[in-house]
């Protein structure tokens, strides 16, 4: 539950960020506030109030092809230099002075690219256990696991490994691009939104907010479902009584919460390296070595060598995870 609202939370605060962009593009003036409601309001929350979300599958598809454009857009920025840092020429050198990307006049200074000389040391840095942590919650989709496989044509286990497969070898791709360019492009400098260090001028990447957008707007109400799901369990609502009446209370209720934290929280970082060195970091490596082991100690004499061996394995990884999330929280709570 809990990581399903801070997924949920994160795309609340890409909305905002995204619609606002793409408000001042067309020369609109507005806040992230402003444009949070709005969209929220017209747009969220009658989708979130669909009984079967089967109807969004056209657009996820849209949202997939979006994704992929930023992806090209974001090779194509980055190959052109529109975005790379200017040089004056040097005096007494022969080296000619090189010139500023188009679009780098445009972008505030804080989110201009910026590049250290440390080198592969730097991924030594403790700063690296953010990256680590935002990777755990990079392929969550477990709360939505049953309902997929429920809906699924011919859902046999050999058809859900096909699509889970696929799914997540698409997103593996996607996401290695769009991390490497947004970073080959601005280094340090990059924004846990991406997006926010391209130019508003810049038609291109305008667009790719559009695609973002669309890609955001038609996957929320799929991630919002496993959040009113598990707050209804929390609350031990019985499925026979989840009736029209309690969906929408309990839609209104956690979609306002949702809201009024995006609109004050700016620093999407934060939110998924947190979510990463808590709940993340344990579903990765804590609770599956704790189930493992009480698994083998159930067995009993039944359990094998093997099986026995790997409890000691199982548990270094569950330290591990502890660890890593420990730093990777407080290294966190630095980013704000």
């Amino acid at each position: 539950t809990f990581k399903t609202c801070m997924a949920v939370l994160s795309y609340s605060m890409i909305l905002a960020d995204t619609i606002r962009a793409l408000l001042m593009t067309a020369g609109v003036e507005t806040t992230r506030t402003i444009a949070l409601l709005g969209v929220t309001g017209t747009t969220l929350l009658p989708l979130c109030l669909l009984k079967n979300l089967s109807s969004l599958a056209p657009f996820s598809l849209l949202g997939i092809g979006g994704m992929f454009y930023t992806s090209v857009a974001m090779a194509i920025r980055y190959l052109g230099g529109a975005y790379k840092l200017g040089k004056p020429a040097v005096k007494g050198s022969k080296a000619a002075a090189i010139p500023a990307g188009k679009y780098l006049a445009d972008v505030a200074a804080n989110y201009q690219p910026k590049f250290g000389n440390l080198g592969a040391s730097a991924a030594l840095s403790p700063n690296v256990f953010i990256l680590i942590c935002m990777l755990s919650t990079a392929y969550m989709a477990h709360f939505n696991a049953p309902k997929f496989f429920i809906e699924l044509k011919d859902n046999t286990i050999k058809r859900y490994n096909t699509v889970v497969g696929t799914s997540f070898g698409i997103s593996v791709l996607l996401f290695a691009l769009v991390g490497s360019l947004g970073f080959l492009t601005f280094g340090g400098a990059s924004s846990g939104l991406i997006l926010n260090n391209y130019s508003g001028k810049d038609v291109l990447m305008s667009l790719s907010r559009i695609a973002v957008a669309i890609s955001i707007v038609f996957s929320y109400p799929l991630v919002f479902v496993g959040a009113r799901d598990g707050w209804l369990d929390l609350l031990k609502v019985p499925v026979e009584k989840r009736s029209d009446s309690v969906l929408v209370k309990t839609t209104l209720a956690i979609l306002s919460g949702v809201t009024i934290v995006a609109s004050q929280l700016k620093e999407l970082a934060f939110i998924m390296s947190l979510a990463g060195a808590t709940l993340g970091n344990a579903l990765i490596y804590v609770y599956p070595a704790l189930m493992f082991r009480a698994a083998v100690k159930g067995m009993g004499e039944k359990a094998g060598k093997g099986l026995k061996r790997e409890v000691p394995f199982a548990m270094f990884s569950a330290m591990l995870g502890v660890v890593m999330g420990c730093i990777g929280a407080k290294m966190a709570f630095g980013l704000l």
